[in-house]
């Protein structure tokens, strides 16, 4: 397995070259292929360089087939430092990948990664509150398994899922008691109830044990059941469709909590060249243009969404 330094990379920050030498390529390998309902994967891939600096909202830029150019941008889902593995998921949407989706064992792929600027977490608000609407999901994942071996502070997350085809796993009731949570959304995602994460699902399409709603109306419930004492120890986290993160922060805003979102762009370079990902946001200086894929993905939702 080969890997070179991607040195082409212009960063977030004050200096142009602050990601230079941190963004790898690598002939990745798949060591496991998991098809889930409506055209969702899950590829389990031997990436050492990548897993060993990959953070919770970091993504990796992918190349489907060798007919096929243009990479695709796809969020880490699970990232093993120790074993050299990450894990994406990915719904097929168009030609690369429905390329992607027939990877098999074995198959050797090109990714550059870890790109982007992750979530930062706060000791001082332990309650996570994180939101993952569809392919946004990975990232909620990635972020809750990290606080697991995060000792600064006693993390309470909560992982909120939405979707409006069936979830890339198989649901079940959660044993794990969320007292602030509607007493009908009781189905989890299993791989965190055996962490001991709580999750509940939300979906207007009536799978057994979700919501009946929006990801964020189940938000909405949860914080609004809190006390004055605990919600102030709240902090969101979110990915997913654009308008689930428009409504994320104006969430944000009627509970006057901090609020990280992950953005989702189209991207051509994905390492800060072409500038095809910018998007406007509000600095302390006035109105800019960010890039997603190198200043991002991850921003403060009241800089994006207003």
């Amino acid at each position: 397995m080969s890997a070179t330094e991607a040195t082409g990379a212009t960063p977030a920050g004050d200096s142009p070259r602050a990601h230079r030498g941190t963004i790898f390529v690598e002939e990745g390998r798949v060591l496991q292929h998991t098809a889930a309902e409506a055209q969702q994967h899950i590829l389990r891939i031997e990436a050492p360089r990548t897993a060993q600096r990959a953070l919770p909202g970091s993504f990796v830029h992918l190349r489907c087939d060798s007919a096929l150019p243009m990479r695709r941008p796809l969020s880490i889902m699970r990232a093993s430092p120790s074993e050299g593995v990450i894990e994406v998921l990915f719904k097929v949407i168009g030609a690369g990948t429905a390329a992607l989706a027939k990877k098999v064992q074995g198959d050797t792929l090109s990714l550059m990664g870890p790109i982007g600027k992750g979530f930062s977490v706060h000791p001082a608000r332990p309650r996570i509150l994180a939101i993952g609407g569809g392919v946004g999901i990975p990232p909620m994942v990635f972020l809750a398994e990290s606080l697991l071996a995060d000792s600064r502070a006693d993390w309470k997350p909560l992982v909120l899922m939405g979707s409006e085809i069936p979830f890339p796993f198989r649901t079940r009731p959660s044993r794990i008691l969320v007292p602030a949570a509607p007493a009908e959304a009781i189905a989890c995602m299993p791989l965190l109830d055996e962490w001991g994460v709580p999750s509940r699902l939300a979906s207007g399409s009536g799978f057994a044990g979700c919501f009946n709603g929006f990801v964020t109306e189940l938000a909405a419930q949860w914080l609004a059941a809190l006390s004055d004492a605990e919600r102030a120890e709240v902090e969101i986290f979110a990915c997913g469709p654009t308008p689930m993160l428009a409504a994320t922060a104006a969430l944000a805003r009627r509970f006057s909590l901090p609020c990280q979102v992950s953005l989702e762009e189209f991207m051509a370079c994905a390492v800060g060249g072409c500038a095809g990902c910018a998007v406007e946001v509000h600095t302390p200086g006035g109105r800019a243009m960010k890039r997603v894929c190198v200043d991002g993905p991850v921003f403060e939702a009241q800089s994006v969404f207003r």
